[in-house]
């Protein structure tokens, strides 16, 4: 099935494709590479998921919000390459989490947008390396940021 089906078949809402917030692309193309800018968690309504992962958000909330982000990556692909059925595979993924020093449970947030990954591309397609690291902070709060390169077919 086709990444753009599953996305209907799924019910999936996509936010609005992200806009720059500084003197950057939201993707590049290089040969048949797709890097994709750092994404946060926005919302089909245009706002985000905030807080420190540990603190102010749990992990079930951190999680969700890595989905989140998932699907603002694809809104950003979809709205630059006409159709998600140009991916041929996710190859790497580097997630951020906004937490505090003592939280450990960083790969368990990151999950939301892996698990979201394969169920679009499915699991040999989805499932690419993956860094998941903390960090003291991250723009305006957000609580996941995640970046992300993609093969075309």
């Amino acid at each position: 099935m086709s990444a753009d089906a599953r996305l209907t078949e799924l019910k999936l809402e996509l936010p609005p494709a992200a806009k720059p917030m500084g003197v950057y692309k939201p993707l590049v193309t290089t040969g048949n590479l797709v890097f994709v800018s750092g994404h946060g968690p926005l919302r089909p309504d245009g706002s985000l998921y905030v807080g420190k992962v540990g603190l102010d958000v749990d992990v079930a909330e951190g999680k969700a919000a890595a989905r989140q982000t998932g699907l603002a990556i694809l809104a950003t692909l979809k709205a630059h390459l006409g159709s998600l059925d140009k991916i041929q595979k996710l190859v790497k993924t580097l997630g951020m989490v906004n937490s505090t020093p003592e939280f450990d449970q960083h790969p368990a947030v990151i999950n939301g947008y892996s698990e979201l990954m394969a169920e679009v591309f499915g699991p040999e397609n989805g499932i690419a390396a993956r860094s998941a690291v903390g960090m003291g902070s991250l723009p305006g709060n957000i609580s996941v940021e995640i970046e992300a390169i993609f093969e075309l077919k």
